[in-house]
């Protein structure tokens, strides 16, 4: 069935499927409330709620919230309908991140007692200005896989200086220092449904930064320590995430917490092969289920999901 409203075209690549579980696993939804959820939210709520109960288990809701200065009422309050609409439930209380702060300075306190943080007073004009400066020298730019690493200018900082720019007021964020952090930690490794095992190689990212000034964590540092706490036992999210596994597996050893199993599906796209964003404005949910549509069953690639749901 085509609906007469202007839908977006895409395609869904494979899904692969994880080994059976022998016990129930937990997964979660984790969406952000800075704009309304699309065609490729849906697919990533109802691919978890499906691995969730092929194994017997429990699909968590979590709203990641830590940006403020982004995220909106309205788009949480739009998150709920739209996954209502969707069929799904999940448990109660939600966890919001913005909500549970505290939980995410108790992992920075850990890692600063270990001195594996140090602050980095650099705005993002001094470390561009840092990395073109090294471009007349190519061999000493790295770069990772969201571009030039951080070039390390505050690491070595001494303490003195360190506490004088702190004193002054100056806006600083934490970053991880990723060399200590390696020391700190044996070979790692996480299993993934679709690549097997995966080595980490959390060095590829450079010295993250964990915390800033306005925003007192990061994306890494609080799915991390939320996924354990909500005792999640398999993370299911998009490609597009998967690199990043590689830094929540060094925090997992560092911080002492369980690592989950990892299915990284594909990504809906469009009709020109690009992934469905809110930036680039993908028809959304509200739209759709406002369009009097009943369900997403008759959607490419979206019968699989229900069928799953409801064996």
């Amino acid at each position: 069935m085509r609906l007469a409203l202007r839908l977006v075209c895409f395609h869904l690549l494979s899904m692969n499927k994880l080994p059976p579980s022998s016990r129930p696993l937990r997964t979660r939804f984790a969406p952000s409330p800075t704009g309304l959820l699309h065609l490729g939210h849906a697919y990533a709520a109802l691919f978890a709620a499906k691995m969730a109960r092929e194994s017997g288990g429990q699909l968590v809701l979590r709203i990641e919230d830590i940006d403020t200065g982004r995220c909106r009422p309205e788009f949480e309050d739009a998150i709920y309908k739209d996954l209502a609409w969707l069929g799904l439930s999940w448990e109660s209380p939600v966890r919001r991140q913005s909500e549970h702060m505290n939980d995410y300075q108790t992992a920075l306190d850990k890692l600063d007692d270990l001195g594996l943080l140090y602050p980095c007073f650099c705005t993002r004009k001094d470390i561009l200005a840092e990395i073109e400066t090294a471009n007349g020298a190519p061999h000493l730019t790295k770069n990772g896989p969201d571009g030039p690493l951080y070039p390390g200018t505050c690491r070595t900082l001494n303490t003195d200086e360190r506490a004088k720019r702190i004193a002054d007021g100056t806006p600083f964020a934490l970053r991880l220092n990723m060399d200590l952090a390696r020391k700190s930690a044996p070979p790692l490794s996480w299993t993934d449904a679709n690549k097997g095992k995966i080595i980490a190689t959390p060095e590829i990212f450079g010295d993250v930064v964990l915390a800033r000034k306005d925003i007192p964590t990061s994306y890494h540092l609080a799915v991390t320590v939320d996924d354990h706490l909500q005792k999640i036992g398999l993370v299911t999210r998009g490609t597009d995430l998967f690199m990043a596994t590689h830094i929540h597996r060094l925090l997992q050893a560092l911080l002492g917490l369980e690592t989950p199993q990892y299915h990284h599906h594909d990504l809906i796209t469009d009709a020109q092969g690009q992934r469905l964003a809110k930036r680039n404005k993908a028809q959304t949910l509200r739209a759709i289920r406002k369009s009097n549509t009943q369900s997403l069953r008759s959607f490419d690639g979206f019968k699989t999901l229900y069928d799953g749901l409801s064996s």
